[in-house]
């Protein structure tokens, strides 16, 4: 049939998935006990609006993109829970830096002295910004992991290197 007797609609466009936080190759999938709750009830909504879109019959086509959205969404999460690992930051050493730590860091050189930032060291699908909740795998996280209480650290900000102390070392369960 020629495509002069077929409407735009008909056409389907490639689903495209939305990706999850990227984990570099070879890197475990280190989650908080929040962060792991995070994902389940992720997992449980994602289930629910499936289950509302199968039961909506008014418009098969746009179904059929939904549908396929979301079980791709909900493949991509499977796996990510299937890989987790759950690390308890309470179990953590209490004088270094390591995963789940709430780090303040304070500028001693090369930047504004005296300057504080605070984050907490998170599993990749937890991480936000907004929340002062940083990957694992982000470079500021990298460079401060492994670091003792009170020892400098040097952080490479853009072209600008900056050593900062790490002031405080906190661990919430």
């Amino acid at each position: 049939m020629s495509r002069a007797f077929t409407k735009e609609d008909d056409v389907q466009s490639p689903t495209i998935i939305p990706p999850r936080a990227a984990l570099p190759p070879n890197t475990p999938n280190y989650v908080t006990p929040h962060g792991l709750e995070l994902l389940r009830a992720e997992l449980t909504t994602l289930e629910t609006e499936r289950a509302q879109v199968e039961a909506n019959r008014d418009n098969d086509a746009d179904r059929t993109r939904q549908l396929s959205v979301y079980n791709g969404r909900i493949s991509d999460l499977t796996s990510r829970l299937a890989s987790a690992k759950v690390v308890d930051p309470r179990t953590q050493p209490p004088q270094e830096v390591r995963f789940g730590a709430t780090v303040t860091l304070r500028t001693t050189s090369g930047g504004k002295v005296g300057f504080e930032r605070k984050f907490t060291i998170v599993g990749a699908d937890e991480a936000s910004v907004a929340a002062g909740k940083v990957a694992f795998v982000a470079p500021i996280a990298r460079a401060v992991i492994g670091a003792k209480l009170g020892k400098p650290v040097t952080l490479r900000l853009g072209p600008k290197e900056e050593v900062v102390e790490v002031a405080a070392i906190t661990y919430e369960g």
